[in-house]
Parts: structure tokens; sequence; C-alpha cells
């Protein structure tokens, strides 16, 4: 039984060799309690770091990594990794565009946040020259819609996002209609997560709409909604909800599926469920900023990755799915039929990927920083 992966990476830090881990993430009021700490944490450990040949600095969610994988990429290439963790996309953006990422040769953007980076000319166009592998992807991933060709970024891996629940107390819960209906039992014992777009979507797809509308009416009666269930909940966030939720202090957390299994291997009595009126199915990628200062150690990061051999060892040991074939079909056969790491069809027909919403944003971030700050 693993512990979840954010609180393995915060104690196995000193047995990292030569990974320093921190949680960049935060820029609202309802962020994690320790998000000051660990920020500052973060900005002392980048001041004065050498980015050359030998060292590798990598921006990433805090579940695509470990100490194993770290090591196996050193020993094989010879370069040394730094790697600092975000929550949410648009704190990794933030970072980058307020010039604090310029250290940052890996990012791990998603889908829609591929999509953004691109039209904000942010992310390096890749020598495909330099990534073989990248032939052996699933067909829907070889040129898909927020990155044409895999110009910009290599799919890493993919999920849904949904709602993990202690089945005990709850008996089963089916969709995000539950959270509204059972707010007094639910007071302080639920969690939505730190991310714009995602918190949005829950009720765009409760309603009817788009997860990605920009249509203003629908926008503003989603979040409508969501300030009707903001006083009962606990927090907004996207890590802090797991050390909760497995003793039983939390009921119920949005959470991403390949986190919600991390809890779920430490109490029998969570389970995970896609909502019935659709979730978001999203695709994390790897991405070399523009302003990277090492694109070398970079293209070794990504060879690393799609390499079979050794993703499937990677995707096995943390439990992602993965969008290589030749990766899929080394996976253990009990992992590729967990239908909550790998839905089936009918599932994922009712999920859509998050898309960018144009200038609709800003409605989308003024609005959320009114539900989150008030």
């Amino acid at each position: 039984m693993s512990p979840g992966r954010r609180r393995f990476l915060q104690l196995s830090t000193a047995a990292m060799a030569g990974a320093v881990l921190t949680n960049c993430a935060g820029n609202i009021a309802q962020n994690d309690a320790d998000s000051t700490d660990t920020e500052a944490e973060a900005t002392a450990s980048n001041e004065g770091s050498a980015s050359g040949d030998d060292t590798l600095h990598i921006y990433s969610w805090s579940s695509y990594f470990d100490d194993d994988m770290i090591a196996g990429f050193e020993e094989a290439t010879g370069i040394r990794v730094v790697a600092d963790i975000y929550d949410s996309n648009e704190t990794m953006l933030a970072r980058l565009q307020a010039g604090g990422g310029g250290q940052y040769s890996i990012i791990y953007p998603s889908d829609y946040m591929i999509e953004q980076m691109i039209e904000m000319d942010m992310l390096l166009e890749l020598d495909h020259d330099e990534l073989p592998d990248l032939a052996d992807l699933i067909e829907q991933w070889q040129s898909p819609p927020y990155d044409p060709g895999n110009d910009y970024s290599i799919p890493y891996s993919w999920g849904t996002t949904g709602l993990i629940y202690n089945v005990a107390e709850l008996g089963e819960v089916e969709d995000w209609e539950y959270l509204w209906e059972n707010q007094e039992e639910l007071t302080r014992r639920m969690t939505l997560l730190n991310d714009v777009r995602e918190v949005a979507g829950i009720t765009l797809k409760m309603l009817g709409y788009s997860n990605s509308t920009e249509d203003a009416a629908e926008v503003e009666e989603a979040f409508a909604m969501l300030e009707e269930l903001k006083p009962a909940l606990s927090a907004f966030t996207t890590d802090g909800w797991r050390d909760q939720i497995v003793p039983g202090d939390l009921l119920i957390a949005h959470a991403y599926s390949v986190d919600a299994l991390d809890a779920i291997a430490e109490n029998d009595d969570l389970e995970y469920v896609v909502p019935s009126s659709g979730a978001t199915v999203w695709t994390d990628g790897i991405a070399i900023p523009t302003t990277a200062p090492n694109v070398e150690a970079a293209y070794a990061w990504m060879n690393y990755v799609l390499n079979p051999e050794s993703a499937a060892e990677v995707m096995s040991r943390l439990q992602l799915a993965t969008p290589n074939k030749l990766t899929l079909d080394s996976l253990d056969s009990e992992l590729k039929a967990d239908t909550r790491l790998f839905p089936p069809e009918e599932v994922l027909a009712k999920c859509e990927a998050l898309a960018p919403v144009g200038d609709a944003i800003d409605l989308y971030d003024r609005l959320w920083t009114q539900l989150t700050s008030t």
C-alpha cells in the first residue's frame, strides 16, 4: 500500500538523489494552509541555482514522478534533476509569465493550457527527429486537437476528474448534484479543486452546458450555483484533501482520477466516480518553455518518458494511464482492467476536454476571485 503521492514526495525529499521537491502552489486565499511557507521554500531553493548541462529543472504536478524515476533518469543520463511542484495550470502559467520560471526546461501543462501557451508563443516547437518514440502514440494522441501533430508537446498521461467519497458513510454517489442536495450533512466535510476551470466545469456540466462555454449567461449561472455551495465547503484544494479523506475527516472531494486511486489504496471505504452528467477528461503533456535554459536535457527527459521500457515501469508504479501503445501493452493486465484508470467508452462519451475560452477567461477569473476571496 503506497502513500499518497503528495505526502510521499514531501516525506522522501532527503532520500532523493539530487532532487529538490518544493510546492510552488498558490495564488488565491483558499489555497492549502501551508502554501505560503512552501512557496517561500521554493523561492529559496531556486535562488542562485545553476541550469548548466548537468542540471534539469522541472515544474510539474506532484503525481508525475517519484524517487525511483528521477534516480533512473539521473543514472541513465548523468543529468541532475531539480523538481518544483504546482497545483494548477494557472499557477504554473502565472509563475512563467512573472519571469519566475526562467530556470525550467520541462513543464507539464494540461491540454487546454498547451493550446493557450502555443497561442502565447510560450512553448518551443519540438524537433521530432529528437523524439523517435513519438511514433508509438495511440492514434487519438498522434495529432490531438489541442496541439495538432504534437508540434509543441508530447502527451504524458490522461484521466478524468470526478468525486472521491466515503461509500460506507454516504452510500452511492452518482452526480455532482449530490453536493448541493446534501449540503447540511456535508458541511465542512467536502472540498473542491483549487482550479477555476475544473470547478466551473462541475456546474456547467450539471446544467447541461459545455465545460468550455464562452456564453456569459451560462458562466454566471454556474458561478451563482457555486456561491450557494461555498458555505458548506471545507476548502478549495488540489492536494490538501488527501490527508483528510483517508482518516474520515472529509467525506467527499473533487479530485483527479490518478490522485483518487492513491487515496483509495489507503482506505477501502473510498470510491471514485465520474458523475453521470459528465466531467472533464484531461490529457497532461510535457513541453519545453521558450525560455528553457537546457533544451538538450529536456529532450533527454522526454525520451526517457517516451521509452516503452522505462515508461511502463513508471506508469505501473505510479498508476497512470498512458497514451503510448507500446507502454500500454506492457502494463499489467489488472492495471489495464481498472475502469477508474481506463474508463469504458460509455463513461468517456459523457466527458469533455477543457478548451480555451478566449476573452471569456476574464469573466471566469473575475467570478473565481469573487467566489474564493469572500
